[in-house]
Order: structure tokens, then sequence, then C-alpha cells
């Protein structure tokens, strides 16, 4: 199994319950695990019963077992602060206050959201997840997933044109050196080009980790809106070059017991039967296989059925070898 796995789906199928308890069964198979929630519902706190913020803790009562919760909103702050801190050092004090206007407006604007969860989930994988074997991400809902997962290919080629302009307004400037004056060797050590090639290093990383050291899932429940919704998730997968791996059936309706006959135990039958039509609709026309399906508990997934869940999920543990996440279609 790839070191990296995430577990997506629309909003509400249960993918919290779902990663816990897969990261629960890679720790009891002896696979050093963080589990990471992208989620601003905090859920894998609840799971758990046991706060977490955004450095890894251990999980209580579970060996080999860490958790991790990045907030949102304290990302986007952190990731205009920086973006704040490096352009004013490469700007006139005259630009500094129209820079912190601009990265103000910026806080609501389409995509600054997923650019900042992006640069957190990505930097998780490159450093803070380094001293694991597996590592789960529990991600958002999944059309602001793939948006992100659709980031590298995009922002590499527009840091490759930033580059190259760049590069060329220096050449440009040191042609244009007169009299005694020495060209300017600029290109050396420009902090914007610095800062550009940091971006696009970070992105190719990205776009290698996801495609040569990480596995996807989808939880999905058993009616027609969510198989809908998984449907579309597996076509956008496949346009960017990503392979879902499986399938998860979440929340599956307990079947009543044959003696039973009362105006409750027909609602759940006829029930159960519609969610086996749409649990054969997903067996026949997808692709991923389903490795689970899981009913619906009396009481919330934790502790002992945290455990029963996680027995539930045909995902394999094992450790494997770690791949080199180069750039996409490194494959050495």
């Amino acid at each position: 199994m790839e070191r990296f796995v995430f577990f997506g789906g629309k909003g509400g199928v249960g993918k919290t319950t779902v990663s816990c308890a897969y990261a629960y069964r890679c720790a009891n198979a002896g696979v050093r695990t963080l589990v990471v929630s992208t989620d601003p519902a905090h859920s894998v706190s609840d799971v758990f019963d046991q706060r977490f913020g955004d450095e890894p803790a251990s999980v209580d009562g579970v060996e080999g077992l860490d958790a991790m919760e990045i907030d949102p909103e304290d990302e986007m702050q952190r990731h205009l602060q920086e973006i704040r801190e490096g352009l004013s050092e490469q700007v006139s004090s005259s630009m500094v206050s129209e820079i912190n206007r601009q990265l103000e407006m910026s806080h609501g604007t389409p995509g600054a959201y997923e650019a900042a969860l992006f640069d957190a989930f990505v930097g998780v994988m490159r450093e803070e997840g380094e001293p694991y074997d597996r590592v789960v991400f529990d991600t958002a809902p999944t059309g602001s997933t793939l948006r992100l997962l659709g980031l590298p290919e995009f922002l590499g080629d527009w840091i490759d044109r930033l580059l190259y302009k760049r590069r060329q307004s220096i050449d440009l400037f040191e042609k244009a050196a007169i009299g005694n004056m020495e060209p300017r060797r600029l290109m050396d050590g420009d902090p914007v080009l610095e800062r550009l090639q940091n971006r696009k290093e970070f992105f190719e990383f990205a776009g290698g980790a996801m495609r040569n050291d990480a596995a996807f899932f989808l939880v999905l429940n058993p009616d027609q809106l969510s198989v809908n919704e998984t449907e579309r998730a597996i076509e956008g997968f496949t346009e960017r070059d990503l392979r879902v791996r499986g399938l998860v059936a979440n929340k599956l309706t307990p079947e009543p017991d044959d003696d039973e006959d009362g105006r409750g135990a027909r609602y759940l039958r006829e029930k159960v039967a519609t969610e086996r039509d749409r649990i054969e609709q997903v067996r026949d026309g997808f692709d991923p296989p389903l490795v689970a399906e899981i009913e619906s508990r009396v009481r919330e997934i934790r502790g002992d059925l945290l455990a029963d869940v996680a027995a539930e999920l045909d995902v394999d543990t094992g450790a494997g070898t770690r791949a080199r996440a180069g750039p996409p279609g490194d494959e050495s």
C-alpha cells in the first residue's frame, strides 16, 4: 500500500469514521500511522474523544497512532501572512500598504481557501509525515478535494511562465547597463526567482507524491445523490490522471429479523431493498471495487465500535516500499 491514503466523498457520508477506522487498523497491524483531518468539523477529535491540534499527538490507548487536525481558517491566515512577509521584503515600503489591502481582499476570493488548505496538507506530506509509514487523510468534501488535486499541474505551468518572464526582464535590465557600469548580475540570488523556484519544487513534489505514492478511496452512502456524486468524483480523478483504488459503502440500514412484521420492520425492509439496488448499481457500473459495506450503528462510532468498523475494511495495511515523490511521470 502507498504511504499516503486519502478518503474522500460527499459531505456527511462518514469519511472521518472510515479514515479513523483505517488508521486504527494500520496501527494495530504495526504500521506507524498518522491520521490528518482537513475537514473544518474537527470530527477526528470526536471519534477518539480527545482534542487534537495542528501538530501530531498520540492517540490515547492506540500504540503507533498519532492524529492532527488542520484548521482551515488558521491555515488561511498563516498562508496570507507568509505571502505578506515574502512580498514585503521584495517591494518598496510605499507598496506594503497596498499589498496588505490586496491580501485582505483576497481572503474571500474563490480559490484562496483551497490554496491555503493545499499548502497545509502537502506540507504534512513533505514534513510532518516523514516519521510515519502511513499518513491517512480525512479530506474535505469531494469538490474541494478535486480542486486541490488539480492545483499542481495548473500552478506548476503558471510558475514556469512567471520564471521565464522574470529571467527575461532581468536579462534585459543587465543588457541595458551602459558606460563604465558593470552589468548587475541579478539572476543569482534574486529573491523573486528563488521564491518562484521554491514554489515550483513544492508543486512538483505534490504532483509526484499524489501520482506515485498515494492511494485514493471514496466513501459513499447507499442513496442516489451520493452514488451520482461518487460517479462524478471518479470521472474527476480520471481526468487528473489519478486512479480511485476502491469505494466504501457506509451507513447501510440493518435488515430486521425474519419474525418482525410491524410497520417499522416493513419500512426497514423496503429501505434495505432500495439500498441494495444502489449497491448493485455501484458494483455493476463503477470500475473501482467496493472494499467495504458498513452498516449503521445505534451508537456513535468510537472505542470498540471503531475496531469493528476497522475489521470490515478490506484495505491493505502493509507498509510497502516508500516511493520517491518526484515530478509527475518520474518513476525512478
